[in-house]
């Protein structure tokens, strides 16, 4: 959530209109993994793509349906073009149009997570240790950015509980720390001051434990898009978009509160919790409706913003007892 508070001169890039989606040639590293039958399960097909087409941009990544309470909305899911050419991920640019633009420099392999901190099993995870970690799910979910604009998309990976339970976390771990990558000679966003690099955010363990927590390596039936996070990424559909880290690298256990890269940038605007609350205003803007992208563009009429993003019957006990305003 967010609260008002005094102007601490942070600007925030503005939101472009919706662009075409870039153009890509060729296919991701994990056609390799899939040829030597890492993804498992590929009889399943996707869920969302029965009788529809899958995009035909990325490897298929196919996966079950999910079994876990409140991973399957039925609202229409947003067109892959603009899922895919709509992005935040400043280390390829602010504009919304720069991640499909100039993300096509990410090398996604080899790719190694590294697990460390409060965990009895610290370790380094290679893409194909993660994928055969626990078998895939697609997951329909709501995404809500801060700035106002939301999606439906459908995701594939799996909870991310499945890795946290493998590493067995101290007693004294209560918060999980995620950093992405942070590689100048390919991420042109990293020459801005915008943020403090390499981008950090955070999770409450029980947060992190959450069924609907997912570790993402997928949407639409087909690998990550580059401009979207790959090769994993997280995803935590009752906050602000900004909270799922795209293109992780560490993983880290900890036991106080991690320093995040937005709550570092402008403390009064972006807390560390980030719960979508649509009765606390952002102090530049409303956060009561959001506009739905692919909806008759900035002329469709606007929705009313759910609290917890639509997921307040399987988050809500996770904040009983705590003032959303003050923990915004």
């Amino acid at each position: 959530m967010l609260i008002r508070g005094r102007d601490t001169g942070f600007t925030h890039p503005h939101a472009s209109e919706i662009t075409p989606r870039a153009l890509y040639e060729g296919r991701r590293d994990l056609l390799k993994l899939m040829a030597g039958g890492v993804l498992a399960g590929g009889a399943l097909g996707n869920t969302w793509a029965q009788g529809t087409a899958r995009p035909g941009k990325e490897a298929a990544l196919p996966a079950g349906k999910s079994a876990v309470a409140g991973a399957m909305t039925m609202e229409k899911v947003t067109a892959y073009k603009d899922a895919a050419s709509y992005n935040n991920f400043y280390e390829f640019g602010t504009d919304k149009s720069d991640p499909a633009r100039n993300a096509h420099t990410l090398k996604t392999s080899p790719w190694v997570v590294e697990v460390e901190g409060l965990v009895k099993k610290p370790g380094k995870f290679d893409l194909e240790q993660l994928l055969k970690l626990s078998p895939m799910e697609e997951r329909i979910y709501r995404l809500r950015c801060v700035e106002g604009w939301s999606m439906v998309i459908p995701w594939e990976g799996y909870s991310l509980s499945e890795l946290i339970k493998r590493v067995e976390p101290q007693g004294s771990a209560k918060y999980v720390e995620f950093v992405t990558l942070a590689d100048k000679a390919t991420m042109p966003g990293l020459r801005s001051g915008v943020l403090d690099w390499p981008y950090v955010e955070g999770l409450r363990l029980d947060e992190a434990m959450h069924p609907l927590t997912l570790l993402g390596f997928g949407m639409y039936g087909e690998v990550l898009p580059r401009q979207n996070g790959a090769p994993v990424r997280l995803v935590v559909p009752w906050k602000y978009g900004f909270k799922s880290v795209k293109s992780i690298v560490k993983i880290r256990f900890v036991e106080k509160e991690p320093h995040t890269a937005w709550n570092k940038a402008a403390a009064n605007e972006y807390g560390f919790y980030s719960n979508v609350n649509p009765d606390v205003d952002h102090p530049r803007w409303s956060q009561a409706t959001e506009r739905r992208i692919g909806e008759d563009g900035l002329f469709a009429k606007k929705r009313k913003t759910l609290l917890f993003n639509g997921y307040e019957a399987q988050v809500g006990q996770l904040y009983a007892g705590m003032d959303l305003k003050q923990n915004y």
